[in-house]
């Protein structure tokens, strides 16, 4: 399955006082491509919770490596990094114009119900399931 990469062009408001963009707004950034990236592999956020499943971020890590600018145009860019059936770990690669890398980052999830109990994705969802799982593997060749 081909995943596009998700662009997101940086907003004045995004920007502090000398200009650049505000490091907080990478981690915005990385929710929009994820919720782009679920919805591109047909798992987008209004299924996961039609079908019970929340999937709350537990770690977030960013690691910046250029700055960028109001209108910069920032390719995002998702990879199922780990999955193991019960926390999924996806990876970010953010690229500008030129194709510098501006940043890259990672974010891990579980999945719960509305209780908050774990869900058993390999179990429960199986059709899911082999998707994460073969979104992992691919990365890996």
């Amino acid at each position: 399955m081909e995943v596009k990469a998700y662009k997101h062009t940086v907003q004045y408001y995004e920007t502090d006082k000398m200009g650049i963009t505000h490091h907080s707004n990478y981690v915005r950034w990385m929710e929009e491509a994820r919720v782009d990236f679920l919805k591109q592999i047909g798992w987008d956020y209004a299924r996961l919770e039609s079908e019970g499943i929340i999937s709350p971020v537990v770690g977030v890590s960013c690691r910046y490596k250029h700055s960028t600018t109001f209108s910069d145009t920032v390719t995002i860019s998702v990879a199922v990094e780990e999955y193991s059936g019960i926390k999924l770990k996806l990876k970010y690669s953010m690229q500008n114009e030129n194709g510098e890398s501006v940043c890259e980052g990672n974010s891990e999830h579980c999945f719960v119900n509305a209780e908050g109990k774990i869900v058993m994705i390999k179990k429960e969802y199986p059709t899911f399931h082999e998707l994460l799982t073969s979104l992992c593997q691919s990365q890996q060749k």
